[in-house]
């Protein structure tokens, strides 16, 4: 499948040539009797730099649905409840167990944390069912779809992405798709839903113009269509609840777009990782992806940040992830392989947290070999772990806090460590 590639710039793409308007955006006579509408991601007053839009040329206007109804939805929820004490403990679950029912996306999510301010929520996902006449958007954020397990096809408004495990995939807050599983098999991943400041590449300072996630290596889908005339669904997501309309044809009848606000995609393996060729351990920052900034220079709503595989070689350094408390919060889950902090207990498919000044680091066992290991070049291959790292605490939801995978024994993996001080 070919896809243009960048990120964040200006593309334009039509499915049927002399769809694209030249000179004027939505001129009086549309083209091949294609509606013009403007998506926007942002105020329309942004600075230039920061203005997210894009203009589709389509068959049916968006206007042209039934009435919302209310949608029951008992599994995807990001409202903070203000009622409920969030503990500083670190917890941690084993993989995600689904009841393996027949269900497609939208029934297959399932909420695990919120932040606080309800800026930004994890979730899981899993499902075997292709959404046939469903469709789905969002208006409260952008999701960021991280799949451990099966092959997914994206429909979209703006045309089709095809994603595996190993690479993540962003819709856009409002853009109505679908996602389907590419062979018949269970799809399972991870979801974030961030309702903040959309997700862009992070200022790379003293590192200079080169590293981490190149904008070259980001995929946006070609125009693609779906003349479709049938009864079809479209569930939203508005304000932490669930809606839906019925209308008579397939939203995804977009023939052409231009603009910079469009989904996208991005292979975790092509990820340019820095660290030290000297001492001392880096800062996890300098592993992220994308993030989500706030108006305070330097704090994010949220950083996306991988743990890819990559050579350690710093002198006289404790070389794993050391203890520490953060002023962050942060929500780990894994795609491959195993973390190099907690060689057992964190598995594909599960997730730890640990929110603000609540202190963590390698178990005991990771602990007392790092310390003992010779100090030659070392490679961390057969790995890709990922962060959700947010400047608001993390509360689980009541559901993750019941769920028959948690391990509830995840605090003894620091219980063995004996002290070393005073050993002769």
């Amino acid at each position: 499948m070919e896809y243009l590639t960048g990120f964040g710039n200006f593309f334009e793409s039509e499915a049927e040539k002399g769809c694209l308007p030249e000179g004027r955006n939505s001129p009086r006579q549309p083209l091949k009797g294609l509606i013009p509408e403007q998506l926007s991601g942002s105020a329309f007053t942004m600075p230039r730099h920061e203005n997210l839009r894009s203009w589709l040329y389509r068959i049916f206007p968006s206007t042209f649905h039934g009435p919302y109804e209310n949608y029951e939805h008992k599994t995807w929820g990001t409202q903070y409840d203000v009622k409920c004490p969030t503990s500083p403990e670190r917890l941690r679950w084993k993989p995600f167990v689904d009841d393996n029912k027949e269900k497609d996306f939208i029934d297959g999510v399932y909420s695990m944390v919120v932040a606080k301010g309800e800026a930004f929520a994890a979730h899981n996902y899993s499902f075997n069912k292709s959404m046939g006449d469903r469709y789905f958007y969002n208006a409260d954020g952008e999701l960021l779809f991280l799949p451990y397990q099966g092959k997914l096809e994206f429909i979209t408004e703006m045309g089709r992405l095809l994603a595996e495990p190993f690479e993540l995939v962003v819709i856009p807050r409002g853009i109505k798709f679908q996602v389907n599983p590419l062979e018949s098999q269970q799809c399972m991943g991870y979801l974030g839903e961030n309702l903040g400041h959309p997700m862009t590449l992070p200022q790379l300072g003293p590192i200079g113009s080169n590293g981490l996630a190149n904008p070259r290596d980001f995929q946006y889908p070609q125009a693609f269509y779906e003349d479709k005339r049938c009864s079809c669904q479209v569930v939203s997501k508005f304000d932490h609840h669930f809606w839906q309309y019925e209308t008579n044809h397939s939203p995804i009848n977009v023939v052409a777009w231009h603009g910079n606000y469009a989904p996208y995609k991005y292979d975790l393996r092509k990820f340019n990782t820095m660290g030290t060729v000297s001492y001392d351990h880096p800062d996890p920052s300098i592993y992220t992806v994308l993030t989500s900034p706030t108006a305070t220079a330097g704090l994010a709503n949220v950083d996306f940040v991988i743990f890819p595989p990559r050579w350690l070689v710093g002198e006289n350094t404790f070389r794993p992830p050391y203890y520490h408390r953060n002023f962050m919060n942060e929500y780990m889950g894994l795609i491959h392989g195993a973390y190099d902090a907690k060689k057992e207990g964190f598995l594909v498919g599960g997730a730890s947290l640990h929110n603000c000044m609540s202190s963590h680091g390698p178990d005991t066992d990771t602990f007392e070999k790092a310390i003992k290991a010779k100090e030659v070049p070392e490679k961390i291959d057969n790995t890709m772990a990922f962060m959700f790292e947010s400047s608001q605490i993390f509360q689980p939801t009541s559901q993750a806090l019941k769920a028959h995978f948690i391990d509830s024994d995840y605090y003894k993996c620091w219980q063995k460590f004996e002290p070393y001080f005073g050993r002769s």
